[in-house]
């Protein structure tokens, strides 16, 4: 930071000066040729649409560096920054996406990357379906510091990113190694004498759906202290905590009931991937009508082991639910009759501090992933505020 300010002061005394980014990039949007995907011929080069790669394809039409920026469909993110795709090497680009390069000793396109990345282009993007018109994009002011302030800002950024993209890396590894594990030590031989195959509901304290106060009464809601869960919170896999609460009165003119820490919740129904997704509870709560509660009977389970079984036989849990889609799902009597292995309490223990042991390795590459993205966002909002 302190060269970078040192930078500036010997090299632009006067300020940074400010710039229409077609002065400084050269648009090569009259190149991109759509494919309809009836006519793709399946290769190696990567298609890219407004929202990234589509396809690959047998043929090329960019060879190069290249910043693409979604030109309608997919052109602005939830923070009003536009859709970005840094790229290198043979490519294919649709009409979707505006194909931007460098114009030579004016800037680094590296760094017009990360400078758009931060850039709010809401007040540009016009239409239904959203659209970033090329006179608006030549148009968009950006701040531009002498060449050799852009190579020292990108070099810290890339080494942020490099850092990051690391640490992703041995995520899905250690994930990929998770899912391995997960699946060996849970798969039992049908013939093995000493694992039970029992349904759920014959070995469990209870099982049951939740329920939503009405949602038109602010009574309900505005200043509720009792946690309530969503169907879509089930993702956090071990819920500590939940997002929205209901008050007493709220509670009391609804079905639904406290759910035991150490319970299971399993998601009954939810569009896309939610259904069949199942979380332990780490406190107590309440739920929606699309969870199932599960209070587990220790005398037979370990939370712990159904809470990892459930979740390794989540595409069987998917395949009993009824229907597909959004409007599929599971419910009770399904879930009850759900057969799975019991072995002994003391093999359950084991593999769940096996698994525990990897989970513990992955949250914490999870948490070192969110504080090196925080690290990054604050260095870059740092070096790009001039």
């Amino acid at each position: 930071m302190n060269k970078i300010d040192e930078m500036i002061r010997e090299l632009c005394p006067e300020g940074v000066k400010k710039v229409k980014l077609g002065e400084v990039c050269e648009i090569l949007d009259s190149q991109r040729k759509p494919i309809s995907k009836s006519n793709r011929k399946k290769g190696d080069y990567p298609y890219y649409g407004a929202n990234g790669i589509q396809d690959y394809v047998n043929d090329y039409i960019f060879d190069g560096i290249y910043l693409l920026m979604g030109e309608d469909g997919s052109v602005i993110n939830k923070d009003n920054t536009p859709v970005l795709h840094f790229v290198q090497g043979k490519i294919w680009v649709n009409n979707h996406a505006h194909v931007l390069t460098e114009k030579k000793n004016l800037c680094i396109l590296r760094f017009i990357y990360y400078v758009l990345s931060v850039k709010d282009v809401s007040a540009i993007v016009n239409g239904t379906p959203p659209k970033i018109n090329q006179n608006n994009l030549r148009n968009i002011p950006i701040l531009l510091p002498p060449l050799p302030i852009q190579h020292e800002i990108v070099s810290v950024l890339d080494s942020f990113s490099r850092l990051q993209s690391k640490l992703e890396e041995e995520l899905a590894v250690r994930q990929k190694q998770m899912e391995f594990y997960r699946e060996k030590l849970l798969t039992f031989d049908k013939d093995d004498n000493s694992v039970k195959w029992m349904k759920l509901g014959e070995i469990v304290n209870d099982c049951f759906a939740g329920a939503t106060p009405s949602t038109s009464k602010k009574e309900y809601w505005e200043g509720g202290t009792i946690p309530w869960m969503s169907s879509g919170e089930v993702h956090q896999e071990r819920v500590y905590s939940v997002e929205k609460r209901i008050t007493q009165l709220g509670y009391d003119n609804s079905s639904t009931k406290m759910v035991p820490l150490n319970s299971i919740v399993i998601a009954l129904a939810g569009q896309g991937k939610t259904r069949g997704c199942v979380a332990i509870t780490r406190t107590e709560l309440c739920t929606n009508q699309s969870l199932c509660s599960i209070v587990v009977n220790q005398s037979y389970l370990i939370p712990e082991y159904l809470f990892y079984y459930l979740k390794s036989k989540y595409m069987e849990l998917r395949n009993v639910s009824s229907g597909d889609g959004a409007r599929g799902g599971l419910n009770l009597t399904m879930i009850k009759n759900y057969c799975l292995s019991v072995p002994s309490l003391s093999r359950q223990q084991e593999i769940v501090s096996t698994l525990d042991t990897m989970s513990s390795l992955i949250d914490k590459l999870r948490q070192e992933i969110e504080q090196r993205r925080k690290q990054y966002e604050y260095y870059r909002e740092a070096l790009l505020s001039f």
